[in-house]
């Protein structure tokens, strides 16, 4: 069975990118794109995705609102993972705090982006491996401790070979 996946980003070709990537997998499907937050809640209404890869900052309504709308009315197992442009702000926390399983700076690897996917699809969560000045010390309470995102070297042979 394939991981359902929404790509939200108010620029299209990241959006795209993303996309681009994402389906060029066998086990991940992304069923729809999204350019404002309020597209992506009602994006998760009408797919009931497993992944919403979600940018932060967008207009209508950010990515922190559009997280915390759409865990909160979830009956199912949903995941948002956080895509951002910066080391993790505050923006990035508050929306870990509302319910986002990871995020991931927009210039990852495109392998280690399906091994994030998998990974938080799976129930892990997932930080960047690396940064450009922040610290995952600083991560809120809960987050110290979890796994990071798997490199595409450290995913599986099956998950390695699709990629």
């Amino acid at each position: 069975m394939s991981i359902r996946v929404v790509v939200v980003d108010d620029q299209a070709l990241v959006r795209g990118g993303f996309a681009m990537v994402l389906n060029h997998q066998d086990d991940i499907e992304v069923v729809a794109e999204a350019g404002t937050g309020v597209e992506a809640v009602e994006a998760a209404r009408r797919h009931r995705l497993d992944v919403i890869l979600m940018d932060i900052r967008m207009p209508d309504m950010d990515g922190l609102e559009a997280t915390s709308r759409i865990v909160d009315e979830a009956d199912w197992n949903v995941r948002v993972m956080i895509l951002t442009t910066f080391d993790p702000d505050e923006y990035v926390y508050r929306a870990l705090r509302a319910g986002a399983s990871g995020f991931v700076l927009k210039d990852i690897p495109p392998a280690e982006l399906v091994a994030a996917v998998r990974t938080v699809a799976d129930g892990g969560r997932c930080s960047p491996r690396r940064s450009r000045g922040g610290s995952s010390a600083s991560l809120p309470n809960g987050w110290r401790s979890t796994r990071r995102c798997p490199s595409a070297s450290s995913a599986s042979p099956s998950a390695s070979a699709r990629s």
